[in-house]
C-alpha cells in the first residue's frame, strides 16, 4: 500500500488498519533501511515507569512521553524541550484537567531510525490529507499489564477522542493476554470498526476529529507468567489547535 492510497482510504473512512507487513515495507522505504528488527526501538518498552496519574487508582499502566514539532514544510520532526501532557476533562473525564508530568522517553528511542520513519510517515499522510504542514506531535509509550486477577485497561477513560487532529497507534508486543480489541465509533456512537492489533508494527490511523476510538480490557492467559500489551501512540495536532 502506498502513501497516496492510505491518504485516500483514511479520507474516505476516517480510520485505517495497516498490517505489519505493509507498515514495515513503508517504514523501511522511508528510513532507507530495514525496520522490522530494530531492537533499539523495541527494547525501549522494557524501561517504562508507573503512571502516577490514574484517577481510578489502577497500577496496570506504565508509560513514557515526549513532544516533537514540525514547524516548516519538508522538515523532519524536531524533539522539543520536556513538557507535560494535558487534556481537558471533555476529552478525558477520568484523568483530564491536570498537567501530567510523565517520565520522559529515553534517548535510545529518540535516536531510533524506526521512530524517525514513523514521524515522517505520519507527517506525509496527515499533511496530504489535511493540507496542514505544521504539527505539534506527542509520543506516548504504553505498557498495560494484566495481573493479580485484574483487568488491564488500555483506555480506562472509555471510548474517546484525544482532542487532536490525527492519531497513530502502533502495536509493539502482546504477551500472554486475551482481548485488547480496537473499536471505532462514529460521532453518533455507532460501531464502525473492530479489529485486533496483534503483530509488531500492526497499526491503526484515526481521524480524531471525526471518530471515537477505544480498546477493550485485556485479561491474562497463564497466571504464572507476566501479561502485557505494549503500544506506541503518536498524536498530531495543528499548532493553531494546541
Amino acid at each position: 500500500m502506498q502513501i497516496t492510497a492510505i491518504v485516500e482510504r483514511l479520507g474516505a473512512d476516517d480510520f485505517l488498519f495497516v498490517d505489519s507487513g505493509q507498515a514495515i515495507e513503508l517504514l523501511s522505504a522511508l528510513a532507507r533501511a530495514p525496520i522490522g528488527d530494530d531492537q533499539t526501538f523495541l527494547d525501549s518498552w522494557g524501561h517504562l515507569e508507573q503512571d502516577q496519574y490514574m484517577a481510578d487508582g489502577g497500577k496496570y499502566r506504565k508509560r513514557r512521553h515526549a513532544v516533537y514539532a514540525i514547524q516548516n514544510p519538508g522538515e523532519p520532526a524536531q524533539r522539543m524541550p520536556y513538557q507535560p501532557h494535558y487534556q481537558t476533562v471533555d476529552y478525558n473525564p477520568l484523568n483530564g484537567g491536570v498537567a501530567r508530568y510523565f517520565a520522559p522517553i529515553l534517548d535510545d528511542l529518540h535516536q531510533s531510525l524506526t521512530l524517525a520513519a514513523l514521524l515522517e510517515f505520519g507527517n506525509r499522510v496527515f499533511s496530504q490529507l489535511s493540507g496542514n504542514h505544521q504539527w505539534h506531535i506527542e509520543l506516548h509509550q504504553f505498557r498495560i499489564e494484566a495481573r493479580d486477577g485484574q483487568l488491564g485497561k488500555p483506555t480506562p477513560e472509555g471510548v474517546h477522542r484525544d482532542g487532536v487532529d490525527f492519531v497513530i497507534v502502533v502495536m509493539i508486543k502482546r504477551v500472554n493476554i486475551d482481548s485488547g480489541a480496537t473499536t471505532i465509533f462514529d460521532l453518533d456512537n455507532n460501531l464502525v470498526g473492530e479489529f485486533m492489533l496483534r503483530e509488531t508494527f500492526d497499526m491503526v490511523l484515526v481521524n480524531d476529529r471525526r471518530v471515537y476510538h477505544g480498546v477493550t480490557p485485556i485479561t491474562l492467559l497463564d497466571p504464572e507468567s507476566e501479561a502485557f500489551r505494549d503500544v506506541l501512540v503518536i498524536t498530531f495536532k495543528a499548532p493553531d489547535n494546541v
